[in-house]
């Protein structure tokens, strides 16, 4: 990472204006970095003649999917942005972007588990619902960027059981996919 804009500008050979035609810093180029992965996974997604039939839960493990073979392709480069910082906070806002777009097509795809005719209710649900998904997401992120395993295999095992599970907790309730998913956690923790 250059010292400054200014630096980076000289070192490449155009003025520091340029630059900021497009960014405003080192910092939003990463932003965007993250936010054009979820595009990109969104428009490879989109490309699926059976996309528009699946449901929320086959969107958004297609979703997960994608994205993971996408950040896959990125490993070296996801890694170094994500886990170079010291502060975790700071690593984070790096998703910023991300988040915003995520959170859109998030609330787009989940219904609210419980009908009601009370307008502040569901916006709550709806909230709650989308902040719920978007922490899922940074568990598996933080899953794959830990995960040791042959072709990432058990983040996909990651993937499939959390979504499942998080959508009989939220529509179904029954308890054999927690279970399971816990299972699963339990048994990854104790092999490290």
């Amino acid at each position: 990472m250059p010292n400054s804009v200014y630096e980076f500008a000289k070192s490449n050979g155009f003025e520091e204006a340029e630059f900021y035609q497009f960014f405003a810093s080192f910092e939003q180029i990463e932003q965007d970095f993250f936010k054009q992965m979820f595009n990109y996974t969104f428009s490879m997604i989109q490309k699926s003649d059976d996309y528009e039939a699946y449901d929320a839960k086959q969107k958004l493990s297609v979703f997960y999917f994608t994205f993971f073979e996408v950040a896959t392709a990125n490993r070296s480069f996801v890694n170094y942005l994500l886990v170079q910082e010291k502060n975790k906070l700071k690593s984070l806002s790096k998703l910023k972007s991300l988040r915003t777009s995520y959170l859109e097509f998030a609330k787009a795809i989940l219904e609210n588990p419980i009908k009601s005719d009370i307008e502040r209710f569901n916006k709550v649900q709806s909230r709650v619902l989308v902040e719920g998904a978007w922490a899922q997401f940074l568990a598996i992120l933080k899953y794959w960027l830990d995960d040791t395993s042959p072709n990432f295999e058990k983040t996909d095992v990651f993937i499939e059981k959390s979504v499942k599970a998080s959508f009989d907790v939220l529509y179904n309730v029954p308890f054999e996919s927690v279970l399971d998913f816990g299972k699963f956690l339990w048994k990854e923790k104790m092999n490290m």
